[in-house]
């Protein structure tokens, strides 16, 4: 359990950072399509075909593709978006 509410807290942090880059000017262009092919990809329909491994999937393979789009966001707009 500790480490399941780790992950959370870790998720929380970066959905955070993404919606205040999102709304910021300086976003990179990729930032936007790369957000809605996330968003598609959870809620995406083989999901409910398969249960199991649709939960598995979103809850291993969306918080690393989400860390790793903030990891490729500019240094600066990171630091702001973890301080908003």
């Amino acid at each position: 359990m500790k480490r399941i509410a780790l992950l959370w807290n870790v998720v929380k942090r970066d959905l955070q950072v993404l919606l205040f880059a999102l709304r910021h000017p300086d976003r990179p262009g990729w930032l936007m399509p790369a957000t809605a092919v996330l968003a598609l990809y959870a809620i995406a329909p083989f999901n409910i075909a398969i249960p199991f491994v649709g939960v598995i999937d979103d809850g291993v393979l969306v918080p690393m593709a989400l860390h790793l789009m903030l990891r490729c966001l500019p240094v600066q707009l990171r630091n702001r978006g973890r301080a908003y």
